[in-house]
């Protein structure tokens, strides 16, 4: 156990669940997205609907989406920081179904793209990343993640994973979803550092893949941040 399971996250705001988790699925999902959203739907599921203002969960997934990092002084302004930037936001209570309390499903929208992600945040400032685009999904944004929609065919997921190991990267941990047998599917691949520019390149070439993203951790400070990749 570290010093940061005992006290918490660094962080603005009242509550690790509430606040830092909640700015770092939001980060996540801005993260989805080459460029930055102009709407953004926020659904809130249980205790995140009914504590939103209270515990500044408002605030931090705004803040989320405009980029910022649990840590960050800005915060407290992020909803006037969005409109400012041309972001429309819009909040509502939603039953999610069975997921954990804290959760939210983000819808996001600009020029070129549209993306759906559904968030738990598990307490601590620990986040647990459960769909994209309707893909039930596995990761937590504490590893640099891999994030590909693909044709369900036999051996993308060995090819992916051959092209990981030679970039002499380790997987931590690797789930795959389909919709149905021969569709398309999706798979998340977290991984100990960012994957070689190259790799990433031959990956998104591929005839199969439809759509890639590598992700940043999340669960340390903004030196870690990097831009979404674009397949």
């Amino acid at each position: 156990m570290s010093l940061l399971d005992v006290i918490g996250p660094v962080m603005v705001g009242p509550s690790s669940s509430h606040t830092a988790g909640a700015c770092r699925i939001a980060l996540l999902a801005r993260h989805m997205l080459i460029s930055a959203p102009s709407q953004a739907r926020l659904e809130l599921h249980g205790s995140f609907a009914k504590t939103a203002r209270g515990h500044g969960t408002d605030l931090a997934l705004a803040a989320g989406l405009l980029g910022f990092f649990p840590d960050d002084p800005r915060i407290p302004q992020a909803l006037d920081l969005a409109k400012a930037q041309g972001l429309q936001l819009e909040f509502s209570s939603k039953d999610l179904g069975d997921v954990h309390p804290n959760s939210v499903r983000i819808s996001l929208q600009n020029a070129q793209e549209t993306l759906s992600m559904t968030g738990s945040s598990l307490g601590g400032g620990l986040i647990r990343i459960v769909k994209v685009n309707g893909f039930e999904i596995n990761f937590s944004g504490s590893a640099h993640t891999l994030l590909i929609q693909h044709n369900d065919k036999p051996g993308v997921i060995a090819r992916v994973a051959r092209v990981i190991a030679d970039d002499d990267i380790n997987i931590a941990t690797l789930h795959s979803a389909r919709r149905k047998r021969g569709g398309d599917a999706m798979m998340s691949v977290e991984i100990d550092r960012r994957l070689a520019q190259y790799a990433l390149d031959y990956l998104s070439h591929l005839p199969y893949v439809h759509w890639l993203r590598i992700l940043p951790e999340v669960m340390t400070g903004a030196a870690n941040n990097e831009a979404a990749y674009d397949a």
